[in-house]
């Protein structure tokens, strides 16, 4: 299961970067449809995966399927380019809610058409409906209508660059002196910066990653729920963690986005510490289903999506002036490759221990990056101004 999963997060890893540069090349307009096009071609290989039979043709689709949603750093940089330094990370929030809602709250869409095609076939013409080729389908759809709304309806804005000739402010000549100091390890500040907050996306989008691997299993052989049930509480707290994002804008008011960063893993961090404890149903546990909801909504509906999101803006706010494409791309590409070296070591920690210490190891891991980040606050707050 790990390596079907991690097969997709690849696709993404080898294209994310070159998407992301070819999007300052080419343009935006042509960088997205040509991987929404990709991306309808997977999905239709896709929903022959059960009727082929092959576990290969599973793993080459889910790779062509990360390829052509390798769009993360596009459409972040998009949002970057047209977008305000004050206001940023409340736009890439609502982006994000979007991105976010794909993947929590479309499950309900997998589970509808798994209870309404169970033990049902239907065929037209070289298609086959079924309830594991139904969502692939679905997907395809939704690839018809963002290709035609693309190429009739989106504008590929872009955001007045300053002339280089321009006189540089003396706030903004003292903190390019600031980035380009040299840190111990012999880079700059600014790199250091950059480096940091691509570990904490890792952190962040790996831990994710491996809960969402292995959430389903856990909440089956410790919870006794159904794969259907599992998956809709999953989905009720991916529409809140939407919310949680929608709602940004008052957060970005409040707090800055190292304190976000900061509440939003330890939120995170201590929903899945809480399943550490807890034995099997098959060791005579009875766990309060009420647990796992609440540890859901702490992980999903909160943590996740907050922290997660001001991670991204941070990083885009590091950046700064600068062509955003190729960086967010490399960006993307590091929480795709966390999505699949932490799903696989989990499943190797699981198998060869418990599941119950994959919680403790990812618990472990966002307390460090929590760490990292507080001894840092000062640093990246100069650089995100």
């Amino acid at each position: 299961l790990g390596y079907a999963v991690g097969s997709f997060s690849f696709g993404r890893i080898i294209a994310s970067p070159s998407l992301g540069k070819w999007s300052i090349e080419k343009g935006y307009s042509t960088t997205l449809v040509t991987s929404t096009t990709i991306m309808l071609v997977g999905c239709i290989m896709f929903a022959q995966v059960y009727r082929i039979g092959s576990l290969w043709f599973l793993v080459f689709s889910q790779i062509i399927l990360g390829i052509g949603s390798a769009t993360l750093g596009v459409t972040r940089a998009y949002v970057a380019e047209i977008t305000a330094t004050r206001q940023r990370t409340v736009y890439i929030a609502a982006l994000t809610a979007v991105q976010y809602g794909g993947f929590t709250v479309t499950p309900i869409f997998g589970a509808l058409f798994s209870y309404l095609l169970e033990d049902k076939r239907y065929y037209v013409g070289f298609f086959v409906f079924d309830q594991f080729s139904a969502a692939a389908y679905f997907m395809a759809s939704l690839c018809v209508v963002t290709l035609f709304l693309l190429l009739t309806g989106f504008q590929a804005r872009y955001r007045t660059t300053p002339s280089a000739k321009g006189k540089k402010s003396q706030r903004r000549m003292e903190q390019d002196e600031f980035a380009n100091r040299k840190t111990f390890i012999g880079i700059t500040v600014y790199n250091a910066c950059l480096l940091g907050c691509m570990l904490l996306n890792v952190s962040t989008k790996g831990s994710i990653g491996s809960f969402e691997t292995m959430g389903i299993s856990f909440a089956e052989s410790h919870f006794g729920l159904s794969a259907a049930v599992a998956g809709t509480i999953v989905s009720i707290n991916g529409m809140v963690g939407v919310a949680s994002l929608l709602s940004m804008s008052f957060l970005g008011r409040l707090l800055t986005d190292i304190q976000m960063i900061i509440g939003g893993i330890t939120v995170c961090a201590v929903g899945i510490i809480s399943f550490a404890s807890l034995q099997s149903v098959e060791n005579g546990a009875q766990n309060s289903i009420v647990h796992y909801c609440v540890g859901i909504f702490m992980i999903y509906g909160i943590g996740y999506p907050i922290g997660h999101t001001a991670v991204i803006g941070l990083f885009s706010k590091v950046v700064g002036r600068r062509p955003q494409g190729t960086l967010q791309g490399w960006f993307a590409s590091a929480g795709s490759l966390a999505r699949i070296i932490f799903p696989v070591t989990s499943g190797y920690i699981a198998q060869y221990d418990d599941i119950t210490t994959v919680f403790i190891v990812l618990f472990v891991v966002l307390v460090i990056s929590n760490i990292f980040v507080a001894m840092s606050s000062r640093t990246l707050n100069t650089l995100s101004q």
